[in-house]
């Protein structure tokens, strides 16, 4: 069975792939020439350039599909991908989405995602969605500035959120990619609990100061992310806050035969943490 992963030169694409056996997979990426293919076949594949995709494609059993990072353009990018996918005969696609992505999330990531996971529906391919929660990595620099400060500022109020491992996200996918059984599920992939902002606060050292939206998004702005991103990231925090974060599973032990890493412990193992 050949086994192809998208994005396969990002972190997550190149997590997934330590994981599998080099003699069945292919990597994709746009820039095959920044990647060691290290005994699997590389190929370049890009979104934007649907030629390169039924060449990419060729010979594939099972595809993840690792979402695209630019939210104004990756439906298109992974609805063409789809496209080629059922052309090329790709059986079964695997696709990184998202918890919740019904049309009351009001996490901005989350349209393109849902319009993604319609679409594989619809496509007559077997599917599995990996629905991973919020990188605990993420978390590393918000704690460090947490602890640098004293205060934790967020507006994620009483909302919990079920941060998870990338590395137990590329486990899981490696699982789902070389296990059979896995077609028609949907899987939230988690941490092993739900973390709300006096937690991440007891884990700097720090107090919580509660702030709305528009403060998050201006103290973002005043650190140097810019307005776009910022409105991104606070949309985020909205969905936590409204409870679209907080579910907990077992999917990750259910998929690896591993418990998921605490948020505790990720950071510990984290420079930034």
């Amino acid at each position: 069975m050949t086994v192809a992963v998208t994005g396969a030169s990002g972190q997550l694409g190149r997590s997934v792939t330590a994981r599998l056996d080099p003699a069945d997979v292919v990597l994709l990426t746009r820039t095959p020439e920044n990647l060691d293919a290290r005994g699997a076949q590389l190929r370049r594949a890009d979104f934007d350039d649907p030629g390169s995709l039924d060449a990419a494609f060729e010979g594939v059993d099972r595809l993840l599909l690792i979402s695209a990072h630019d939210l104004e353009r990756r439906a298109g990018q992974h609805l063409a991908a789809i496209d080629a996918a059922k052309a090329a005969g790709v059986r079964h696609v695997v696709y990184t989405s998202v918890p919740n992505p019904t049309p009351d999330n009001p996490a901005a990531v989350v349209p393109s995602h849902r319009e993604t996971e319609e679409a594989l529906r619809a496509s007559g391919m077997a599917w599995t969605m990996l629905r991973n929660n919020i990188y605990a990595e993420f978390q590393g620099p918000v704690v460090a500035q947490a602890r640098a400060a004293g205060r934790l500022y967020t507006s994620v109020g009483e909302g919990r959120i079920a941060f998870v491992s990338r590395e137990d996200c590329a486990a899981a996918a490696a699982a789902v990619l070389t296990q059979d059984g896995h077609e028609g599920r949907a899987y939230d992939i988690t941490g092993p609990e739900a973390i709300g902002a006096a937690d991440l606060a007891a884990l700097a050292g720090a107090e919580v100061v509660p702030v709305d939206d528009d403060a998050v998004v201006a103290g973002m702005i005043a650190a140097g992310i810019p307005e776009s991103g910022a409105r991104v990231l606070t949309s985020i925090h909205r969905a936590g806050r409204e409870g679209f974060l907080g579910n907990v599973t077992s999917a990750v032990q259910d998929l690896t035969g591993t418990a998921p890493r605490a948020l505790r412990d990720v950071l510990v193992a984290s420079p930034s943490g």
